[in-house]
């Protein structure tokens, strides 16, 4: 088996190396895992490619590169330059150093790589790790991802829903901030939408007089709907949630067609 990896928060994260714990415990010891990551952190960049300018990858070791931009343009340098003759038959990205649960989702680095894996035609999961008081604790804070990632991945390669569609499922999986032994199990979940968690910006002031502006989230601790991802993770459980990158709003089609009419 032949796996890719990669993920937004760069090449040297500590995530990266619990994920190549995962994808090599999948692969197995005739397997092979393969590393294109970012050169530098890329969180928040969503699915993003580098369209109007060239970026540069080196290899820094044995199945080991590093790209200058985004985890979407790692796919594409994976799949067409690294291993252009051998496609990887699954591509995992994170583990993220936070949650990609609820409206995170969508502009997360982490799962903009596993969407451009899926729209290449090739499996994907994207892995992420709530953080909150009780990781903050631990001397590992991947802890859970890390004692239950290798499981959870492999039963979700053997057994999960993997189409040919035009927009293939792919998977988010958020480990909640929890330690591993505190994680009370699975479900699979629905997105959710945490109501007062906007992003919004900050200004400060430049030694020169200039005005710059800071992003910064929201709570991210407010549980979502019952049932859905965040929800779930705040509860203690790993949600896994299967995703398309169609972006229609079916349910107000035909409603938006009388109106229309």
């Amino acid at each position: 088996m032949r796996i890719l990896i990669t993920n937004d928060d760069g090449i040297n994260a500590p995530g990266l190396e619990v994920l190549l714990h995962i994808a090599q415990s999948l692969a197995g010891p005739e397997g092979e895992v393969w590393t294109v990551a970012p050169a530098f952190e890329q969180s928040g960049v969503g699915h993003c490619i580098s369209y109007a300018r060239p970026f540069m990858i080196a290899k820094l070791g044995p199945n080991r590169y590093a790209a200058e931009g985004s985890p979407a343009d790692c796919v594409l340098a994976g799949l067409y330059e690294v291993l252009q003759d051998t496609r990887p038959d699954l591509i995992l990205s994170g583990v993220n150093s936070g949650n990609n649960s609820a409206e995170n989702a969508l502009y997360s680095g982490t799962l903009g790589g596993a969407m451009e894996a899926a729209l290449q035609g090739i499996p994907a999961i994207g892995l992420s790790q709530f953080k909150g008081p009780k990781t903050a604790a631990l001397d590992d804070p991947f802890e859970a991802a890390r004692v239950h990632g290798p499981d959870l991945v492999r039963k979700l390669w053997e057994n999960g829903i993997w189409d040919d569609g035009a927009y293939r499922v792919f998977y988010s999986i958020n480990f909640p901030p929890v330690g591993a032994a505190d994680v009370k199990g699975t479900k699979v979940a629905a997105q959710g939408y945490r109501s007062d968690s906007f992003f919004s910006v900050s200004p400060a002031k430049a030694p020169n007089g200039r005005t710059f502006l800071w992003v910064k989230g929201g709570p991210q601790h407010t549980p979502t709907q019952p049932g859905t991802d965040a929800a779930l993770n705040l509860e203690g459980y790993i949600s896994v949630t299967p995703m398309r990158a169609d972006l229609t709003a079916y349910d107000v089609l035909a409603d938006l067609e009388a109106r229309l009419a």
